[in-house]
């Protein structure tokens, strides 16, 4: 797909907008006070009104009919807003995986990873209505919460709308300077592990332009995941920096363009494990203290996306191309790094990735809503290791203490294509059917492609009672920018040789999705709801860490099955506010079928005929917190995480769950008025108040390289300060 052909729908769209433009009168300062001024025809005689929209107006139009656009008849959906946010112990400072975990069914893993409902990552983060393709970064967070005005997790049967990444749709709607009016804020966290995290927003409007804009900059010596047990890990320090805009301009009363883009720069540190003993031999050196390790990774995201959203005629639609750029590079410690794996890579990757994409909804009287749309990624990955090795025998025992040096690349070209239509059709009052076709296919080695029926179904019971179901066809290719595949014969005769080729390429994973639940409100107060689901899998796929550098591979199991329920509760009364999560899940699989390379033939033989459970598999998960205001100015709050392990090694693959964990968050925050300084906002927050020590990780699974530990204890401040 090249990229004039990405920009030809919105050229055609922005074509059309500009001959409605001329005929639209812009906005009258009347207009937005309010006013009614009578028309005049020249003869005296009063006209009727014709009221103008001031571009406040004009914008939560649009926000409405971008809205309109995305269903999620059939699906599970769980909302978290900005106020949300700011009552979480960070506040705004909260990092994006942290602030998904409160939601039913989603599971938190090392490096920031998360696994909802069974799926290992093969989340779909849409902002603004545009799907942003995902980055290379197993753990660098590349989008601020500072940004949202509200993020919506969708899972379970999706409607035809939403292919490809599909574990769930994070939906994200970012802060407006219409709605915010002129002003930005300036503020600091800063607390326990060296952590300091400046940041800086500025939002606004001028008549038909408005913007939002934020940048923030963190540094702590707690970067990663500590793998041991210790208090303060060693050479794990972080910088990071994040930023976000979003500019829009109102062409008419019915248009809108706007320019999204973001970017994020993360350098780590690889924390150490010390006290573990050489298995190698460098030159005339036998011994190697793993304190002194020094082995380091980056990462880099950038995105932009240029939006065109708006109304022909009935039908509103919104037309976008964007470009997305994400790497990572890992250096090692060359020597540290032989000396303990007989290998020291250093691993970059790196993936470009064009986007177009169109969304329309029609009505189609007053019972029926035709949704249809296009969707196209055009992708260049590579992949590069750059590798210090020793010679040696058969048996992979060392037969030389001087390294040798292979260099192994490799570049891809995926192309991705989809399309859907769905009708969402109003059965009186009580019934909503939305049933859908999607297209897609997949073209990188060979092409693979489904057609994918989609039906959900709501049935609004009562007034406070609404049962939902569905059944989704899924089709998730591999995601390009995890695919490194290498020419593996290279390493043969040395200490990085491995005992089966396999099959490199991965494949596509197709499944059929079961949904069903209800949701209860009880008074004005309460809601609760439960939510069972069932996914039968094909190509099942997984990922995991294969080396030291901290990027993940993907590969597929034969066939997998990943069922659960959930329960949610909310509650909302006056100064109080609570939530509370809970799920049950199973995720197994059998056989692996690609890069089989990556793992023990005693391994590969158990699986090649029986289940086992995914790595990522955790029986029971737990989310919840309480939210009091003392006053106008003063809150205190908690929240929570429980799971009860992910796995391990134990009889078998997987076969056992590490110890069951509980971390407890704890927050206070007021704030200080100031005759000239104005309003002041501070928030005191303690991490794992509790001080319990969990692993989240041992280093023993399918695909996990390394053990990982939760946070210890952390006190932090944040002050903020609105102008």
């Amino acid at each position: 797909m090249k990229l004039t052909l990405l920009a030809l729908s919105l050229a055609a769209a922005l074509a059309a907008t500009t001959v409605q433009a001329t005929d639209t009168p812009v906005a009258t300062a009347a207009a937005v006070t309010g006013m009614d001024v009578p028309a005049d025809n020249g003869t005296g005689d009063d006209q009727p009104v014709t009221k103008n929209l001031s571009a406040i107006d004009v914008s939560a139009k649009l926000d409405q009919a971008r809205n309109a656009l995305s269903p999620d008849t059939g699906s599970s959906q769980y909302v978290i807003d900005h106020k949300a946010i700011t009552q979480l112990p960070l506040g705004a400072s909260t990092p994006m995986n942290q602030v998904l975990l409160q939601a039913p069914g989603v599971v938190q893993d090392s490096y920031g990873g998360l696994h909802v409902r069974g799926d290992h990552a093969n989340l779909q983060y849409r902002i603004n209505g545009v799907i942003i393709p995902e980055s290379i970064g197993g753990f660098g967070q590349s989008l601020d919460a500072r940004m949202i005005d509200n993020v919506k997790l969708l899972d379970g049967a999706l409607p035809a709308q939403y292919g490809l990444r599909t574990a769930a749709v994070v939906d994200i709607t970012t802060k407006s300077g219409h709605d915010l009016g002129n002003g930005g804020s300036v503020g600091i966290t800063s607390g326990s592990f060296g952590a300091l995290n400046p940041n800086a927003s500025i939002w606004g409007s001028d008549d038909r332009w408005s913007y939002f804009l934020t940048a923030n900059y963190l540094e702590s010596d707690a970067g990663i995941e500590n793998p041991t047990a210790s208090r303060k890990p060693n050479h794990d320090h972080t910088n990071q920096v994040k930023s976000f805009g979003d500019i829009s301009y109102l062409i008419n009363d019915d248009t809108r363009l706007s320019l999204l883009f973001g970017m994020a720069n993360n350098r780590f540190q690889i924390p150490n494990n010390p006290g573990q003993t050489p298995q190698f031999g460098y030159l005339d050196t036998v011994d190697f203290n793993s304190a002194d390790l020094n082995s380091n990774q980056r990462e880099n995201t950038r995105f932009g996306v240029l939006a065109l959203q708006g109304k022909l005629g009935q039908t509103d639609y919104q037309v976008s191309v964007g470009q997305r750029y994400s790497s990572v590079a890992y250096a090692p410690d060359e020597i540290g790094e032989l000396m303990f794996n007989g290998v020291a890579s250093n691993v970059t990757r790196g993936n470009r990735a064009s986007t177009v994409q169109a969304d329309f909804a029609t009505p189609m009287g007053g019972s029926h809503t035709l949704r249809y749309g296009i969707y196209g990624s055009f992708e260049r990955a590579a992949s590069g290791n750059d590798a210090w090795v020793f010679p040696a025998n058969a048996d992979g025992k060392q037969t030389g203490t001087t390294p040798i040096n292979i260099f192994d690349n490799n570049r891809l070209t995926a192309k991705t294509w989809s399309a859907y239509v769905q009708d969402e059709w109003s059965i009186g009052d009580k019934w909503t059917l939305n049933y859908g076709l999607r297209g897609d296919q997949y073209q990188l080695a060979h092409t693979e492609s489904q057609l994918s029926p989609r039906l959900g179904l709501v049935w609004q019971a009562t007034d406070s009672t609404t049962v939902h179901a569905g059944y989704s066809r899924y089709f998730t290719p591999p995601a390009t920018e995890m695919i490194a595949s290498a020419n593996i014969a290279k390493f043969d005769g040395t200490t990085n040789a491995v005992s089966d080729m396999g099959n490199n390429t991965p494949l596509a994973e197709r499944s059929d999705y079961f949904d069903a639940g209800i949701s209860q409100s009880l008074g004005s107060a309460w809601t609760v709801g439960v939510d069972a689901y069932y996914r039968k899998v094909r190509r099942l796929q997984d990922e995991g860490q294969f080396g030291s550098a901290l990027v993940y591979s993907t590969f597929n199991y034969a066939q997998g099955r990943v069922k659960g329920l959930e329960f949610t509760a909310n509650y909302a009364q006056g100064p109080l506010s609570a939530y509370f999560n809970a799920s049950i899940g199973k995720a197994i699989g059998e056989r692996i079928i690609t890069s089989q390379y990556n793992f023990a033939p005693e391994d590969l033989a158990y699986i090649q005929n029986h289940y086992i459970f995914l790595d990522h598999d955790q029986k029971l998960t737990s989310s919840g917190g309480i939210n009091y205001a003392l006053d106008s100015n003063t809150r205190l709050g908690a929240d929570f995480l429980f799971g009860s392990g992910l796995r391990k090694d134990g009889a078998v693959p997987n076969g056992a769950s590490l110890p069951a964990y509980f971390q407890l968050n704890l927050n206070l925050s007021h704030d200080f008025a100031f005759d000239r300084f104005g309003k002041l906002h501070t928030q005191l927050a303690v991490l794992n108040v509790l001080d319990r020590s969990y692993e989240l990780r041992d280093g023993s699974g399918i695909g996990v390289g390394a053990p990982q530990f939760g946070p210890r204890r952390g006190v932090y401040l944040s002050v903020q300060k609105d102008f």
